[in-house]
């Protein structure tokens, strides 16, 4: 399947089948079963898995089409979340065969310690800000930097405390009281120590353009229509250097997500060295774009992009609930930073170009 033929189909199933109305819903509680089917027959969650598990190993490159449209039509569906959960599954030999949703968390998202005992093979523990978790069949968990588990979430000792985030999608907290484990497989991409934390950055810096795609077309589009004085608000110079400053943003946003695709690791290449520099370089940039991009966004709409019934805030509700997903641009340039400033000046550069964070 072809990049193009993946961003057509993308596109055209989200631009048909996702309006307000149906986020309405999905916010008010609802999970769109029709569009899920429909995403599922297309084949986009299962994207990264091996051919023989009913993928077609796709690469980040590939996905990125997807995961821009999730963003840029605000897809209320976990598509990148059962996605990924796949790709772990795929790359580290696990069959697991199911059509329903599937979460994600890392240990990062712990309130706890997690508790595997492995004689019983049981897990303990509490996470937080699990997204889509009650919709979903199955969670897969990273437990530490070596080990994953599946759970299967209609166990005893599972427990869903439903909650929502700034764009009122589910993001729950789930309890697990000695919950059976489903499979317990290790981490197929060596180099990454917190596997579900780096793909789903990725993933989120790519919707995140989209979304900020979005914000960025309705608001030239507004300041072209919205007349004050005679004349369309976008004749104003000032007007113009703030969605010219907002292009800008857009831009650098889109450029380090491009990068960080390019350089994350899929099935067929498991070890991805530039993969948690590019990551985290891409969702510093997409976490500064939505600050700066937002506030324009609201600025040239004026009061009426903040209510309910304009298209606006479910974009920038999504962009702001996204730039906390797996870690926010504090945390990753604080990793960064803490790196190249332990790092000797005469490796600085090495590792700059080469997208690695030092040792």
């Amino acid at each position: 399947m072809s990049n193009e033929f993946i961003a057509d189909a993308a596109k055209r199933l989200f631009a048909n089948e996702v309006d307000k109305g149906l986020i309405e819903k999905v916010e008010a509680g609802d999970f769109p079963k029709e569009l899920w089917l429909q995403v599922v027959a297309s084949g986009f969650t299962s994207l990264f898995s091996k051919e023989e598990m009913g993928g077609i190993e796709a690469t980040w490159e590939d996905a990125y089409p997807v995961l821009h449209n999730l963003g840029y039509y605000q897809a209320p569906v976990p598509v990148a979340e059962t996605a990924i959960a796949h790709l772990l599954l795929s790359a580290g030999n696990v069959g697991l065969t199911t059509d329903r949703p599937m979460a994600i968390a890392s240990y990062d998202q712990a309130q706890q310690s997690l508790v595997l005992d492995a004689d019983a093979a049981t897990l303990t523990g509490v996470l937080c800000n699990v997204k889509w978790v009650r919709h979903a069949g199955f969670v897969v968990i990273g437990i530490n930097a070596g080990q994953l588990v599946v759970v299967d979430l209609s166990a005893a000792g599972v427990c869903v405390e439903q909650g929502t985030d700034t764009s009122k999608m589910a993001a729950d907290r789930l309890v697990l009281s000695k919950a059976p484990v489903h499979t317990l497989f290790t981490n197929p991409f060596t180099n990454l120590a917190d596997p579900v934390k780096v793909l789903g950055a990725g993933a989120r810096a790519a919707m995140m353009v989209g979304a900020l795609e979005f914000a960025l077309d309705q608001s030239v589009q507004y300041a072209k229509d919205r007349v004050q004085f005679g004349k369309p608000i976008g004749k104003n110079q000032a007007i113009q250097q703030q969605l010219a400053l907002m292009a800008g943003e857009v831009a650098v946003a889109r450029a380090s997500a491009v990068m960080a695709c390019k350089d994350m690791p899929h099935v067929n290449r498991l070890v991805a060295p530039s993969a948690e520099f590019s990551v985290a370089a891409a969702k510093v940039c997409a976490g500064e774009a939505v600050t700066n991009g937002t506030s324009i966004a609201h600025q040239v709409h004026g009061a009426i992009g903040f209510t309910y019934e304009h298209t606006l805030n479910f974009a920038t509700r999504r962009l702001w609930a996204w730039r906390g997903d797996f870690g926010n641009a504090a945390f990753w340039a604080g990793l960064l930073g803490q790196a190249f400033a332990k790092q000797p000046g005469e490796g600085f550069w090495h590792s700059l170009t080469e997208r690695v964070i030092p040792a």
